[in-house]
């Protein structure tokens, strides 16, 4: 456990003794603590970094999973203080304030808190109805026009709470990054199942309460509440935030039934407890059924982050969804992101605003056919001409280090990108990263083996088992260690990197370490 950890677990027990010798604000509430429950229970976070702030997240949930969505807490708005400082100790504030933690968004509370200097490390914590919450660290981009110090990235996807322990969670943060993306699937929807570690509670949830009560279930996990404390989060949700397989307004399948506006309704409650739940800026407000999430985050001129959104806007998948052979997955107006979005990603390559573009993404990108020339319609590969156009709209640009990271399937791969992946010699023009489960799927397996390898030469690494990526990032190289834990389905395996790969500044490819 690093220091930090032990901290926060540390800190997670006080109550209004500790509080008093600590600088708070005027909203100390002593006598409230000896009858009101801990409300910090769902933890702290942080997340959305640029180069003079960054927004700080808690939810306040005594008893996180009450069937109302509410955590235990009343039907009133809360006072909560918040506070940045450069020392955990908080012996001098950089930043503080006051917040109102509201009953209509469930008490949650999204602060950014500004005037923070680039690229520089702080501590975070709140306080309401007398009690003080566990610590969070963050830290600030670099300065626009500036490099900024070297810097370590982790990325990870598909948090299933049944089918293991969350420890590649804590192994993310032990590893202390400076930055960890989340591509989706942090919660699922689904009703408790058999056969796992632990269970989900209650059926299949479709309600407003329901999802506000699923990402309580979660948050209230100690190794996952360790990552969000560590480090800001950059988050984009993938289907299983919402409906499996989901593709705009289009349902996979009808179960649950659902009218169009049950389905409509659902969607909305989704996204709603979506925001709620994640330290993002308050451009990401919901607005009806829809949420704005592609973005783009600059980290100095190292690096650019540009978060796609592939479920809002997409085509429904082609020939009924599945692993097809499918003529109509290459139709040209077929998209994944749609036109919005990929004109705006494709003016933002063009930019050419940091040394590495990062396309933070939920679905497979790389070509993958097996043997029968079927490949996933929920994939990129059912979608083909719009990969084509972002594919040539990388190479018309000239864009430098394009390096697609992704999650969804359960697996590591580690891929280059091709001009044509039908002739293995064209150029390589980028780089992909697929990060495996944190538990879905259960342990795995060791395989390492490249399922249709000989007919995807491009795709150069497989692992099945859960864990992670780490990147370390400079202008000359960026170098991807697959981290792996042996089981989940047990508390406490260590992590090991099971293959590293670099890719070298201008050199588009996965290169052995």
């Amino acid at each position: 456990m690093s220091n930090l950890s032990r901290r926060i677990f540390i800190l997670g027990g006080l109550t209004t003794a500790g509080a008093a010798s600590l600088q708070l604000g005027a909203l100390a509430q002593p006598s409230a603590a000896a009858a009101t429950p801990f409300p910090f229970m769902l933890g702290v976070a942080s997340g959305e970094p640029d180069d003079s702030s960054v927004v700080l997240w808690t939810r306040l949930a005594p008893t996180p999973t009450n069937a109302d969505g509410q955590g235990g807490m009343p039907n009133a708005d809360v006072a909560v203080d918040w506070q940045v400082s450069t020392s955990q100790n908080f012996t001098t504030l950089v930043n503080s304030g006051t917040v109102t933690a509201r009953y209509a968004q469930a008490h949650s509370v999204h602060v950014l808190a500004g005037g923070l200097a680039p690229d520089a490390e702080y501590y975070y914590r709140f306080r309401a109805q007398g009690f003080i919450s566990p610590v969070g660290r963050t830290r600030t981009a670099p300065a626009i026009g500036t490099v900024g110090r070297d810097f370590t990235m982790a990325f990870a996807s598909c948090a299933h709470y049944e089918s293991g322990y969350y420890t590649a969670y804590r192994r993310m943060a032990d590893d202390r990054p400076d930055l960890i993306l989340h591509l989706g699937d942090y919660i699922y929807e689904g009703g408790a199942g058999t056969g796992g570690v632990r269970q989900h509670l209650g059926s299949e949830i479709v309600s407003l309460a329901d999802y506000r009560r699923r990402y309580a279930l979660y948050r209230t996990d100690p190794d996952l509440q360790a990552a969000h404390a560590i480090a800001p989060w950059l988050v984009v949700p993938d289907d299983h935030e919402v409906e499996n397989n989901y593709a705009n307004m289009v349902r996979a399948d009808s179960s649950p039934v659902l009218t169009a506006a049950q389905w409509t309704a659902r969607r909305t409650a989704a996204y709603q407890a979506y925001f709620e739940n994640m330290p993002l800026r308050a451009a990401a407000t919901p607005a009806g059924n829809s949420i704005q999430l592609y973005r783009r985050v600059r980290w100095g001129t190292l690096a650019t982050f540009h978060m796609l959104d592939t479920r809002q806007f997409r085509d429904d998948q082609a020939c009924g969804d599945g692993t097809k052979v499918c003529a109509d997955a290459d139709l040209t107006n077929r998209s994944i992101t749609g036109a919005a979005q990929e004109s705006w990603l494709l003016d933002g390559l063009g930019q050419r605003l940091g040394t590495w573009d990062l396309i933070g993404q939920q679905v497979f990108f790389a070509r993958n056919v097996n043997s029968s020339g079927a490949m996933n319609m929920d994939a990129w590969d059912g979608y083909r001409a719009s990969r084509a156009r972002i594919q040539q709209g990388i190479i018309d640009r000239a864009v430098r280090n394009p390096v697609v990271l992704t999650g969804d399937v359960h697996a590591s791969w580690g891929n280059d990108l091709k001009a044509d992946y039908a002739d293995p010699s064209s150029a390589t023009i980028g780089s992909e990263l697929v990060c495996t489960s944190i538990t879905s799927g259960g342990n795995g397996s060791t395989t390492t083996t490249i399922p249709n390898g000989s007919l995807n030469p491009h795709l150069r690494f497989y692992s099945n088992q859960r864990g992670y990526v780490r990147t370390h990032i400079t202008p000359s190289q960026l170098t991807a260690d697959f981290r792996s834990v042996a089981t989940v389905t047990e508390h406490g395996a260590a992590a090991t990197t099971a293959r590293t790969f670099v890719i070298h500044d201008g050199q588009p490819g996965l290169a052995d370490a």
